[in-house]
């Protein structure tokens, strides 16, 4: 399978990029993180935009577009595993879309063919492409069945 990660901004090194690469290396399917930033100095709403523009640009021409805001559809890990195993049967790869600091324009998420959402918390964007990249690494050894991830626990009750 074909993913693409379109960012906006530019992760520099430090916690995140290793990690990012850590989780990378373990994929087996193919990967592509593609960073776009407006270097210009633009007022916030104007800023939005123009990322937007430049991260639709960014995603492969084909691809599902998955935007990943907070307003989204929150999906336990089996569940997006699932959803990428759909993706993938479809043929057609997938654009994940992160947006910058000011967000996504309401027409981004509206043309997305999904919208995923990491809880309701505001994450910093550098670090949601960490927590994207773990939850594919997650998805891929789901569906291969390797023990990796071990699902939710049944609570025990004392008695």
């Amino acid at each position: 399978m074909d993913i693409t990660i379109c960012a906006a901004g530019r992760l520099g090194p430090g916690p995140e990029r290793d990690l990012i690469e850590r989780f990378s290396k373990r994929l087996r399917w193919n990967l592509e993180i593609r960073e776009v930033a407006e270097r210009r100095k633009l007022p916030p709403p104007a800023l939005r935009e123009r990322e937007c523009e430049l991260l639709q640009a960014a995603c492969p021409r084909r691809a599902l577009r998955v935007v990943l805001d907070r307003t989204g559809n929150d999906l336990d890990s089996a569940e997006l595993a699932a959803r990428l195993e759909a993706w993938r049967d479809s043929g057609r790869g997938v654009a994940f879309i992160i947006g910058g600091a000011e967000g996504l324009t309401a027409s981004l998420r509206e043309r997305a063919d999904f919208v995923l959402g990491f809880g309701a918390a505001t994450w910093p964007h550098m670090l949601i492409r960490v927590m994207l990249i773990e939850q594919l690494y997650r998805a891929q050894e789901i569906l291969a069945g390797n023990p990796y991830h071990r699902g939710p626990r049944e609570r025990r009750v004392a008695a």
